[in-house]
């Protein structure tokens, strides 16, 4: 090949590089126009301990410390899939949800542990609340009695039933009134969410 012409190749090449290099170093800027709402997705409900099923009431005398009205406690971890579609990254800021078993409200979740999600990737997030049998309890008669008795369901035999069925995950756990907050630059974006486990 002539000299000339291995020159012009290596210009050309050398400028179709530089090309590129441009190119790939353009950023999208995000604004309200193009800032796509994240996918989220519920990945799976876990409890990391189970101490069974019991509750007992301040007239029983413990055998160590001080009584009171206590029940067995229940931790739950809740794990999501957040997709980012954006060309760029997108700052989860805080997240909130109420936890159901079945049609009943438990407990409600708040998360403000923020994590940058790069662009076009997935990230998980992991919230964990606990429970107890008194919570529940306190919960379902003041705020579920109109319900629990329209259904004819005494809450001392629908929470036996969650505590010992939970393991096996054998009732629908709903996640419901969700609220994800997302920011990237000045652009802010709620995405709400529900979703049942199992699924």
């Amino acid at each position: 090949m002539p000299k000339k012409y291995t020159v012009l190749l290596i210009a050309l090449i050398f400028g179709f590089g530089l090309l590129f290099a441009s190119c790939a170093a353009v950023q999208v800027k995000p604004t309200a126009a193009n800032f796509k709402a994240p996918t989220i997705a519920l990945e799976m409900i876990e409890i990391p301990q189970y101490d069974g099923y019991w509750y007992y009431s301040g007239k029983v005398k413990p055998t160590k410390g001080e009584g009171g009205d206590r029940g067995a406690p229940l931790p739950l971890v809740v794990t999501f899939n957040i997709t980012n579609p954006n060309p760029y990254p997108i700052l989860l800021e805080d997240y909130s949800f109420v936890i159901a078993f079945e049609d009943f409200d438990v407990t409600t979740v708040k998360g403000y542990e923020s994590q940058w999600i790069p662009a076009g990737k997935t990230n998980q997030v992991k919230a964990a609340t606990m429970i107890t049998t008194r919570s529940v309890l306190l919960k379902l008669l003041v705020t579920s009695g109109f319900k629990l008795k329209a259904k004819g369901i005494n809450a001392w035999a629908a929470m036996e039933k969650w505590w010992t069925q939970i393991p096996d995950m054998a009732f629908p756990i709903n996640i419901y009134e969700a609220n994800f907050g997302f920011s990237a630059d000045d652009v802010s974006k709620a995405v709400p969410f529900k979703g049942t486990y199992p699924q």
